[in-house]
């Protein structure tokens, strides 16, 4: 009997020391979320498997945080912990940037010079409120390069817990993005467009150092094709996307021609195209009133063909941004902001890459934008709210019209689309039209390819002060900032994305809060149900236990 048992323990035993040694060999970790938040995706994994020296990786959050950003930085050390399963190279370094209390101010000042921008939480607790001050930023580091990595995405229409939630959502898509900048190198070409009137340089430059990065980036111009449009076509065709900015001047056929087969080749491009002449300079240099005229850049047919009319109207929108307004006289005068219905605000009611979890766009003087049945796929990235009216050219817009309240019941007009995608085979424009030139093997169907149309081309136009390009999307009045930069990048990634990086910003999240307000309403009865009760319970068991025992004994 001894003998069976004493074979039964080293039996258990030597099947532990067997299964702990066959595990040293096999490692799975298993993703039981409901939302399969730590499942990464192909993409993320080929991104981080091709790292072959150290990536080094540094991130801000850390000291004494918020419960919604301790959350946060739990979710960031969790995933990056599944990077590292991936690739040992990956390693890791967790900073206090404020843990310094004698360099504190030096050190906020040097982050915030390499262009982390600190966040200011400010909260309300037992009556009193308090700031804290937060670096929700990472850096990455590879063979000599390093690029930010924001962990904390802030939007200026969400409370905290929802800025937070939709930061974890992005964190897969932050770290990957980083991570494919540090070690793939730039293989696609952007071409911007010139000759026809486009903003000059100072205007897009923020935007253009944001996608430099990413793509290589030159100007080209559409001049030569009055002399030689054989040739600039064969050079177009060598960028993977065109750009075109807010084009002034008509378009003559023959360099339509060159942009259609350019899309007819497999071209992506970006217009951002304006059908009525307007914007806010010349309300400014024209006593503070103007009058919108019809603009036409010979692109109706061009945008007809293809799906779409951008018409010659202004989308009035009572939910829009403010536009800064002079109140008072002489060193009496001050800016501020007025809500202005010519500046839509835009968002998407889908989950496509481009727009999906960004802030609203801001428009200024945008179009309406029609969709028209043909076989090209549609998505509309960019609407308006559904409180607009619709204002046709030959109308003069003053400035002094936001001194008056707006007639809501005229707003009726619905929602109305500013920015559209167009995906699939296009039919040229020149299909069974004679040729404004001669061209060698004629394409009248394109291959698979894809176009953003953009009704404003404000979208992309940065603020300038002392000659110097400010930050797109950023309103100098209010101190806020819009998602204009965040949609154009997206589209550009989308456009040219051929790693599948754009699609992990569809992934969803699930994250659970609490309610910070109930919880501080009932915090004392919280408190009471957990130091108290239990102490009451123990109490009177104590008690019974001593009575049932003294009546049990003392017979």
């Amino acid at each position: 009997m001894k003998t069976n048992k004493l074979t039964y323990i080293i039996s258990v035993i030597a099947a532990v020391i067997l299964i702990n040694v066959l595990a040293s060999y096999v490692f799975k970790r298993f993703d039981l979320t409901k939302d399969n938040r730590y499942t990464l995706s192909e993409t993320t994994k080929n991104i981080i498997d091709s790292a072959d020296t150290p990536l080094i990786i540094d991130i801000f959050l850390e000291g004494d945080l918020p419960s919604e950003f301790k959350l946060l930085q739990t979710e960031t050390k969790q995933l990056i912990e599944e990077f590292q399963t991936l690739n040992p190279l990956l390693k890791v370094n967790y900073i206090d940037p404020l843990a310094d209390e004698a360099n504190r101010d030096n050190i906020i000042r040097e982050l915030t010079k390499t262009g982390l921008e600190p966040y200011v939480n400010s909260k309300k607790v037992s009556g009193k409120v308090t700031q804290e001050l937060l670096f929700p930023w990472g850096f990455a580091s590879y063979k000599n390069r390093t690029v930010k990595i924001p962990l904390f995405k802030k939007s200026i229409t969400e409370d905290l817990q929802t800025q937070v939630a939709n930061s974890v959502q992005q964190l897969e898509y932050n770290f990957a993005d980083a991570f494919s900048q540090l070690t793939k190198e730039k293989s696609k070409t952007v071409a911007v467009l010139k000759g026809n009137g486009q903003l000059s340089d100072i205007y897009i430059a923020d935007f253009l150092q944001t996608i430099k990065p990413y793509y290589n980036i030159a100007p080209f111009t559409l001049d030569s094709v009055a002399t030689n449009p054989v040739s600039t076509l064969k050079k177009i065709k060598n960028y993977d996307l065109i750009i075109s900015a807010k084009p002034s001047e008509a378009f003559t056929e023959e360099e339509k021609l060159v942009l259609d087969q350019y899309t007819m080749s497999g071209g992506k491009s970006i217009w951002l195209t304006e059908s009525v002449i307007m914007d806010r300079d010349s309300l400014y240099n024209d006593n503070g009133s103007s009058v919108s005229i019809g603009r036409d850049l010979n692109l109706t047919d061009f945008f007809f063909k293809y799906g779409v009319r951008v018409n010659q109207n202004l989308v009035k929108d009572l939910y829009s941004a403010p536009i800064p307004l002079a109140i008072g006289e002489g060193n009496n005068t001050q800016f501020q902001p007025v809500q202005w219905q010519y500046s839509p605000l835009a968002k998407a009611d889908n989950n496509h890459p481009i727009s999906d979890n960004i802030d609203l766009v801001k428009f200024d003087f945008a179009s309406q934008i029609d969709t028209l049945k043909n076989t090209v796929n549609k998505t509309i990235l960019l609407q308006s709210s559904d409180r607009t009216k619709l204002e046709g050219p030959l109308k003069t817009i003053s400035l002094s019209s936001v001194t008056q309240q707006p007639d809501v019941e005229n707003y009726t007009e619905g929602n109305q689309n500013l920015a559209v995608l167009l995906e699939g085979n296009f039919t040229s424009v020149y299909k069974n039209r004679v040729l404004p030139f001669e061209i060698e093997n004629f394409l009248d169907k394109s291959e698979s390819t894809k176009m953003v149309i953009i009704s404003d081309g404000d979208v992309i136009k940065n603020e300038v002060s002392r000659n110097r390009p400010m930050q797109l999307g950023f309103e100098r009045i209010t101190g806020k900032t819009f998602g204009n930069k965040e949609f154009l990048l997206n589209a550009v990634n989308y456009l040219l994305d051929d790693t599948g990086l754009i699609n992990i910003r569809a992934k969803s999240v699930e994250i659970a809060f609490l309610d910070s307000e109930k919880t501080e309403a009932q915090k004392t009865t919280w408190q009471f149900i957990n130091l108290v009760l239990p102490l009451v319970i123990l109490g009177i068991f104590g008690l019974l236990f001593n009575f049932i025992r003294k009546r049990k004994y003392t017979r």
